[in-house]
């Protein structure tokens, strides 16, 4: 029984078969006899036996009594599972979401609409048959896959395989999206390597086992695949537009690598609705179902059951149980040697700062398991990048980055949340899928060596998750909000006009261009002065951009209590730009260097590198370096074409050479890109002077706030953003991989010697952003006399 088909012509009208007939209701009695009489007219010579199942659930003694009867009347007899397939329509939406919540088929319309349906349309019902299997075919596959000693197990095996037959006939009609996982349960523990593996675990029992199966085990109802996607649509329409973006030529090319091997999509975690949008893209694409990880929190009232039965599988917060660890290891497992596909954040949870978090391994542990095992001859890692113009939570981010509490999970945050989405115009939802990693190309053969060392896997695995990271980055545009909250945050508090607004995001377009960055229309639109007014028109209002029109001319600022909100549309893009800034800043620290600069200036490139890399993703060493040289290479071409002179021996000399160098350089951003990190860290190093040896993080964090809030209202912090508790806790990683969080000789000094090391980059930032300033005053100098000659 693997394929399908409406009839006997599979097989020779000689051979006898046993019918194992799904019915429900008279109704859909009446329809399998039909159908019988039709086959029994066409096929004369063939003995067809009848035995009726019920639809669903375990048959009574008695038909498991027959079956077992009936399949012992010959090995080469043929077993047919038929049911009758209702077309998709015409069940009130009402009596589908109570199917839904209750787990039944929800595309089966209840008996008392049946024979009322059938009268107004009889092609909405048909009889489909799964493609025949000989007994001893059936005999030899369970005798291979389960522990079953006895003929009624063998029966529930036979049925097992009838019901997975009819739903792949089922799925070829309704199409991969509806592609769902059936008896889990049933399936898992009836299999050898199942039981072989439970024997291995003190005290387990199949019962436990059962209850935890239970409490996994997840699907997608048909009338899910229709109504989830409709729901997640109907929630974000209220603020987005309902079309969402995405690349075609990337949607046809997963749909290709989907076809091939199973996969796990991992998504870019911005937001609540990241949930709800994945199995929109899917449906709207025609894609099979995913099934994602949550955490139980989300599993209340009833939003519990219609979650289960909508691909959700909740997972308990703490892993500890050994048997739960192996049932899930096992679940996942199964999910993917059915070729069914996962899907989760790969950071784990949402970003609050904007930028991407690093990856979390924990249940890719458990898809390696299963590939090694030799589940799969290869398993995907399909990344997803999503992103939004504008979101309504920046100001819940902006709370927990001045030391506030998540908010618990219930049904009031539920409605507060999907009311809060029809509060204004969020803009467009951008959704990209990269090209797939696969995990054959990094763990090798399945059952190969890795399978015996756990450091070569844990070394493989952080480097595919890194490389899905990477792609995500790569691909996700950058969009007008991102560039203008950047510009703003750039001029810390200071107004700007339209017209300075527009002439100075021109170098930022430039650098993207020419680096071939994606970018959303609206960023496009930015070369215009209308696309500009209709970015900040659409962040005006304190979203986070304030517009003062009480003057000559309006002009737009983010004020300081709404700069953390700014800082995360901003955080978005800085992996566009981060190689270029920290060229600038390595240049700066080169012109003062008292020996070679050239090496002082790719010492420093270095330096800062590791000092950053909890808070961004770079390339290995060696391709950051050649990175940063083809920065150069493309800056070298413009400044030599003014000075005849190449970056080395410019840089080489020192000085004021490597400032005016600077000059040339457009556009300068490594201070509206990178100052807040530097500042946050530099708090957290000026705290850690007086603070106990292994301080901690609450208390680090609590310290810092304080000493934070004190520095900005003295000036000496020149943004609110810097003083964020989800900014120090990165910050307090960099400390501890400075070790400076535990005792050891010379603490103190070493503390001291690191504040000191992170104002010097502050202070070469400054420098920076003077010559920024300075090229800022001057076109606008040269603009004015331009128009003033001009009139």
């Amino acid at each position: 029984m693997i394929a399908g088909s409406d009839d006997f012509a599979s097989y020779s009208p000689t051979d006898g078969a046993l019918v194992l007939a799904s019915v429900s209701s008279p109704a859909e009695l009446e329809l399998l006899n039909d159908w019988l009489k039709a086959q029994r007219r066409e096929h004369p010579d063939s003995a067809i036996e009848v035995l009726q199942l019920p639809e669903a659930g375990i048959p009574s003694p008695g038909v498991l009594a027959s079956l077992v009867s009936e399949l012992e009347e010959g090995e080469d007899r043929l077993v047919v599972p038929v049911r009758v397939f209702w077309v998709p329509g015409g069940l009130p939406t009402r009596i589908k979401v109570v199917g839904l919540i209750s787990g039944r088929d929800t595309y089966r319309p209840p008996e008392f609409l049946q024979r009322r349906i059938l009268r107004k349309d009889p092609s909405r019902a048909r009889v489909v048959a799964g493609e025949p299997a000989k007994v001893s075919e059936l005999r030899k596959q369970w005798s291979e896959t389960t522990m079953g000693e006895n003929p009624r197990e063998f029966a529930k095996f036979v049925l097992r395989r009838a019901v997975l037959a009819i739903e792949r006939v089922e799925l070829r009609l309704l199409g991969p999206e509806y592609k769902s996982p059936r008896l889990v349960k049933p399936e898992m523990l009836a299999s050898a390597r199942f039981r072989h593996g439970l024997e291995q675990i003190p005290g387990a029992t199949v019962e436990q086992a059962g209850a935890m199966l239970d409490e996994l085990s997840t699907g997608w109802s048909r009338f899910s695949v229709d109504l989830i996607p409709t729901m997640g649509r109907a929630i974000f329409s209220r603020g987005f537009d309902p079309r969402i973006d995405y690349d075609r030529t990337e949607v046809e090319s997963m749909r290709h690598a989907l076809e091939q091997h199973p996969a796990v999509l991992l998504f870019s975690h911005r937001s609540y609705l990241d949930g709800v949008i994945v199995p929109v893209a899917m449906q709207e694409n025609r894609l099979p179902p995913v099934h994602t990880f949550a955490g139980i929190n989300l599993s209340f009232g009833l939003m519990g059951p219609l979650f289960r039965h909508s691909g959700v599988i909740f997972l308990r917060r703490k892993l500890d149980d050994p048997l739960y660890k192996y049932v899930l290891r096992q679940y996942v497992g199964y999910i993917v040697e059915k070729r069914f596909n996962l899907n989760w954040s790969i950071e784990g949870t949402r970003s609050r700062t904007g930028k991407m978090l690093p990856p979390k391994l924990g249940l890719l542990a458990y898809v390696a398991d299963a590939y090694l095992d030799g589940r799969s001859d290869d398993i995907l890692l399909q990344p997803v990048s999503i992103s939004f113009d504008q979101l309504h939570e920046t100001a819940e981010y902006a709370a927990y980055a001045r030391g506030g509490e998540k908010t618990p999970e219930g049904l009031s945050w539920l409605y507060n949340f999907i009311k809060a989405q029809g509060e204004r115009n969020y803009g467009k939802i951008y959704v990209r899928f990269p090209e797939a990693v696969s995990m054959r190309e990094y763990l090798g053969e399945p059952n190969g060596a890795m399978v015996r060392d756990e450091a070569a896997k844990r070394l493989a695995m952080q480097k595919m998750a890194f490389e899905v990271a990477w792609r995500i980055l790569r691909v996700t545009p950058v969009n007008a909000t991102n560039l203008v909250s950047a510009l703003l945050l750039g001029a810390r508090g200071v107004a700007l006009t339209l017209d300075q607004l527009h002439h100075t995001l021109q170098d930022s377009l430039d650098y993207l261009e020419r680096k071939n960055t994606p970018v959303t229309n609206s960023a496009l639109r930015l070369r215009t002065a209308e696309g500009v007014r209709s970015a900040v028109d659409a962040l005006s209002g304190g979203h986070p951009v304030t517009m003062v029109d009480s003057g000559r001319e309006p002009v737009w600022r983010i004020a300081p209590e709404d700069e953390l909100e700014a800082a995360f549309y901003r955080n978005s893009l800085i992996h566009a730009f981060l190689e270029t800034s920290i060229v600038e800043l390595a240049l700066a620290h080169a012109a003062h260097a008292a020996d070679d600069p050239v090496q002082a200036f790719w010492d420093q490139v270095m330096r800062l590198r590791d000092l950053l890399k909890f808070d961004f993703y770079f390339a290995d060493s060696e391709a950051f370096r050649d990175n940063v040289a083809e920065e150069l290479s493309w800056y070298d071409r413009r400044y030599a074409e003014q000075t005849g002179r190449g970056w080395e021996a410019t840089v080489r000399d020192g000085g004021q050479g490597i400032h005016d160098m600077l000059r040339t350089k457009k556009p300068l951003l490594v201070g509206a890109m990178l100052r807040p990190f530097f500042e946050a860290y530099a708090i957290v190093a000026d705290v850690l002077r007086d603070a106990p040896a292994e301080i901690g993080e609450r208390d680090l964090t609590r310290r810092a706030l304080g000493v934070g809030r004190q520095y900005v209202a003295q000036g000496r912090v020149t943004s609110n953003e810097s003083v964020s508790a989800l900014l120090f806790a990165t910050a307090r990683q960099v400390a501890a991989d400075q070790d400076l969080l535990t005792s050891g000789p010379d603490l103190a000094l070493r503390r001291s010697a690191f504040r000191d090391e992170l104002r010097a980059i502050i202070a070469d930032m400054d420098k920076v952003d003077e010559i920024a300033r300075e090229q800022f005053y001057f076109r606008e100098k040269a603009r004015r006399a331009e128009r003033e000659g001009s009139g």
